[in-house]
């Protein structure tokens, strides 16, 4: 059986089966690498044994809903994000309501003479109804999770993405579970590195890391940044390489189309070191997550 074999410089070669776990000399680039065993990382799943999924959003519906199929459009699974619209609603009118509030009440503490027994008891009136305030706007945030299932006539979940936090300044981080509840990584975003080029990161359960995802370009994204998607002509495509940056394992593109369809290519890794499911999860991730 003929070997797909893969160097660091990213050049792939068919070789005999007679080469497998051999140290051979890359003709590309001179380095020297072991070649892997003949057959391929099995999946978990008969399901995720294919190395292209198309991604296609369903519009017209209240919650974020997601038709997964094979390369030839064969339907094989969909993901389902609930909206949560009453307690975002109710989130949103809290926060109206708190943010002038926590605007004007700030200034006025600054005159509060500490001296006065008065001016105490309304310092701590004005601190319990900005406390009370962001709380209940903390509780009212639901903790959007999503999950994968085989198809709409086989409702068996395949696996879940659960958000760990309701808010965060800096990083918003996911977990991907299993069928089982086993952890299978963790999906993180830093909002300020975002700010300028578009970059998930994805670890293992002991928190080594996989992958990365990121915008194809970085003037792409800057142009993305000041001009907007211009109707679909600047449009955001992720790469997927490994943590060191030097190999492409697949992409992540936004087709042409009138309404929201990707195309998750994982040919870039034959062998498929990379858990399919973690791809697949990180590619509805990457639209519903970064809310596209």
């Amino acid at each position: 059986m003929p070997i797909t074999a893969t160097c660091r410089c990213g050049k792939s070669f068919t070789l005999k089966d007679e080469f497998a776990h051999t140290a051979i000399r890359c003709p590309s680039c001179g380095g020297t690498f072991t070649v892997g065993a003949s057959e391929r990382v099995a999946q978990a799943d008969p399901l995720f044994e294919r190395d292209k999924f198309l991604i296609r959003q369903r519009h017209f519906a209240i919650s974020s809903k997601y038709d997964i199929a094979d390369d030839e459009g064969r339907e094989i699974a969909f993901a389902h994000r609930p909206s949560a619209v009453l307690r975002l609603l109710l989130a949103g009118i809290v926060l109206m309501i708190w943010l002038p509030f926590a605007f004007f009440v700030v200034p006025l503490l600054l005159t509060v003479d500490p001296s006065k027994p008065s001016d105490l008891v309304l310092l701590l009136v004005y601190l319990l109804f900005l406390a009370l305030g962001f709380g209940i706007f903390y509780l009212l945030l639901p903790l959007r999770h999503t999950t994968f299932y085989r198809t709409d006539e086989m409702l068996e979940s395949l696996m879940t993405v659960r958000q760990l936090r309701k808010f965060s300044v800096r990083n918003m981080s996911y977990h991907l579970f299993d069928s089982d509840g086993t952890v299978l990584a963790e999906l993180r975003k830093n909002y300020l590195y975002n700010i300028i080029r578009k970059r998930w990161y994805i670890s293992d359960p002991a928190g080594q890391l996989i992958c990365v995802a990121i915008e194809d370009s970085i003037l792409l994204s800057l142009l993305r940044r000041f001009l907007g998607p211009m109707l679909g002509m600047l449009r955001t495509n992720f790469m997927i390489v490994k943590p060191d940056f030097e190999q492409e394992l697949g992409e992540f593109v936004r087709k042409f189309t009138l309404f929201d369809k990707y195309v998750l290519d994982l040919t870039q890794d034959p062998n498929r070191t990379l858990d399919r499911r973690i791809a697949l999860a990180l590619g509805v991730m990457l639209d519903t997550g970064e809310n596209r």
